[in-house]
């Protein structure tokens, strides 16, 4: 029998600000972290937050990790000694490019002063398991300690790695998130060059006016724990992990298969592993990304698995309406918020959301936030979906505290 996975920590860097009270209760007052057609984490001062030694040796991407990590692991109560064998705790930081400000840095010191300039830190401060490595040395982390990268589904795909490690008895523990600083010339240029982004700079999911995604930058991590272990040290239980599943296009390497049979493919079996049927999904936190064709494809995929009448009575939102597009952390800033939404019964809105597009007549929630309602005294139950380049589709089942 696979064992109960819980969820006892919650942290977040977005251009909300620092911090998950800056994103959810930002979100859900309708404010938006977009600014000049990027999603900039203009609140986040690393030398206020971190050491000296930690500005100077991580990239971007790994500094937003260690502190919304150093939240969530607060939150969890894990401030002091650590409650579990360093070997039975890990760590999963996902990230879908990693240190590119790092690369971008020593590629002109390369070419202005020689390779002999170069940083001996480079190395180490762009790979894309140096999050997680600096996370697991900070709090002592022995057990399994790794990055998971498959482009914007890469930091839901963590949260289900790390479900699955604790099910089935490879950690009792683990840290997991994704975290993503991609706003740079390199970034903007090639995702330019892919004519990728919106033109008019807003991020506006599933209205009849969006032109493309709006690039942001941050971090979401959470700390997952077996669910008697949390409960016998007397952990505040936050939610839990009821479900994940995983499926491929094997379409196109960025395009979205238009029917959405894969991503319907996702959520059914996500909805399986949890043991939940449509009529027990009571939100869904939508991948929505403000593109024409993967709002189309999401929106297809959700009435199918659910069922178009149950799938009518759902609401949906997405946050990317308001901070911009994470990119690899995306699906676990996303898991951060929707967490917090099961806890409040409050759905933030879809921001920008006014002109409908018959190819997306869901409940978007638009305008302002409304209340989460459930039928039956249950805690609630919502679907969070994330899609990516290269086919890649996750969904995760997230359940409310018992």
């Amino acid at each position: 029998m696979k064992r109960r996975v819980v969820i006892t920590g919650l942290g977040a860097v977005t251009p909300l600000g620092v911090g998950v009270d800056a994103l959810f209760d930002r979100w859900a007052a309708g404010e938006c972290g977009i600014l000049d057609g990027a999603g900039a984490c203009t609140d986040f001062e690393p030398s206020e937050l971190l050491s000296v030694k930690e500005v100077r040796r991580l990239d971007r991407f790994s500094q937003f990790a260690l502190v919304a990590a150093a939240e969530a692991i607060g939150g969890a109560g894990w401030d002091g000694e650590l409650p579990y064998d360093p070997f039975r705790a890990g760590c999963v930081v996902a990230t879908g490019i990693g240190g590119i400000q790092t690369v971008e840095n020593q590629l002109d010191i390369q070419r202005e002063r020689g390779a002999g300039r170069m940083s001996p830190l480079g190395i180490p401060a762009q790979m894309s398991n140096a999050a997680a490595a600096a996370i697991s040395m900070k709090y002592g982390l022995k057990g399994q300690a790794f990055a998971v990268g498959s482009a914007c589904s890469s930091g839901a795909h963590a949260i289900g790695t790390a479900l699955r490690m604790i099910q089935y008895d490879d950690a009792d523990a683990v840290v997991v998130g994704g975290s993503e600083a991609t706003l740079t010339t390199f970034g903007f240029g090639s995702f330019n060059a892919m004519q990728a982004l919106s033109v008019s700079g807003i991020s506006r999911p599933f209205d009849a006016r969006r032109d493309g995604f709006v690039m942001g930058e941050g971090a979401g991590m959470l700390v997952l724990e077996e669910a008697s272990a949390a409960e016998a040290r007397g952990a505040t239980i936050l939610g839990e992990v009821l479900g994940y599943a995983s499926t491929s296009d094997a379409y196109h390497l960025t395009a979205p298969e238009p029917s959405g049979v894969a991503a319907t493919k996702a959520i059914e079996l996500a909805m399986a592993d949890a043991g939940v049927g449509p009529d027990e999904i009571d939100y869904i936190n939508a991948h929505g990304t403000s593109t024409q064709l993967n709002d189309a494809a999401e929106t297809a995929a959700v009435k199918r698995a659910l069922g178009e009448e149950r799938a009518r009575k759902v609401p949906m939102s997405s946050m990317k309406s308001a901070t911009g597009h994470l990119l690899g952390a995306a699906g676990a800033a996303e898991a951060v918020a929707t967490v917090r939404t099961l806890q409040t019964r409050v759905i933030p809105p879809t921001l920008g959301y006014e002109v409908p597009d018959p190819e997306c007549d869901l409940d978007y929630v638009p305008g302002e936030a409304g209340p989460l309602v459930m039928s039956n005294g249950r805690p609630p139950v919502a679907l969070s979906n994330s899609f990516a380049f290269g086919g890649h589709n996750v969904a995760l089942v997230i359940g409310g505290a018992r």
